[in-house]
């Protein structure tokens, strides 16, 4: 069992499966030939061959001589470590390269995926540390739902979000949770207006002007974010039509 454990981190350090098992072999068997290596790595010999060349490139076995035969001898295992610090190194000097990708915008639209609450949660937090002053926060939703899913950690989300000076509209399913929810306005920054009875969502769509979140409510939690200058238009459209169709809760109460 702890073989196979040192082998699967080799394969996790970056080497292949059979030069894993090759390289642990000969570090185990010392200087041996071929044959040998073969044997304890499981591997057929004629594959040994090959996966031997690519261990000594990458300065991890090296031959011996004594007398006619040729021998393989597994290096020092520091040598790993030299060996993913080059990795590094060079990973180093790539990142602004990937990081310039990554970061692309005008005309660049992306569609990304998350799975999973603590992914969905990550989500969020590039919401409200993306959204800047004075910006929209538009939101259609199932609050009950939305909360449901970790109550401790949205209703603290919820306040930090209240603290932005941004403007925050909901539109929110019509449920106790969410009338309760519409009498705490100036506790949380907000402004709500509940949609009509038949409404039934089990997504939540958030809209910023950098993004829209589709955040599914029931299993499996999944979200879909979309970084797009048509689409985010598309969606503030939809919500502002939502929205003024809608009356005020004071119209509703002067009406009443």
């Amino acid at each position: 069992m702890r073989n196979i454990k040192l082998i699967e981190l080799l394969q996790e350090l970056g080497l292949s499966e059979n030069e894993s098992k090759v390289y642990f072999a000969s570090l185990s068997l010392g200087p041996a030939t071929v044959l040998k290596i073969a044997h304890i790595a499981e591997i057929k010999r004629t594959t040994v061959y090959s996966v031997v060349e690519s261990l000594m490139q990458k300065g991890l076995i090296n031959i011996e001589v004594k007398g006619f035969k040729k021998l393989y001898a597994a290096q020092d295992p520091e040598k790993l470590e030299t060996m993913l610090e080059a990795k590094r190194g060079k990973l180093k000097n790539l990142l602004p390269e990937f990081s310039a990708i990554y970061n692309l915008k005008g005309g660049e639209s992306f569609i990304r995926y998350y799975e999973g609450l603590e992914a969905v949660k990550s989500v969020y937090e590039d919401l409200i540390r993306d959204v800047k002053p004075h910006e929209d926060y538009l939101i259609v939703s199932d609050q009950e739902k939305w909360m449901s899913a970790d109550k401790e950690y949205f209703l603290d989300f919820t306040k930090r979000r209240a603290k932005l000076p941004i403007k925050i509209r909901l539109l929110l399913q019509d449920t106790p949770d969410a009338r309760e929810f519409q009498k705490k306005g100036k506790l949380y920054n907000f402004t709500i207006k509940i949609l009509p009875p038949e409404t039934k969502l089990n997504t939540n769509l958030v809209v910023i002007p950098q993004r829209a979140l589709i955040h599914q409510l029931t299993p499996p939690i999944i979200a879909i974010v979309i970084e797009n200058k048509s689409v985010i238009q598309m969606f503030r459209e939809m919500f502002e039509i939502m929205w003024k169709a809608i009356p005020d809760q004071a119209t509703l109460e002067k009406s009443g």
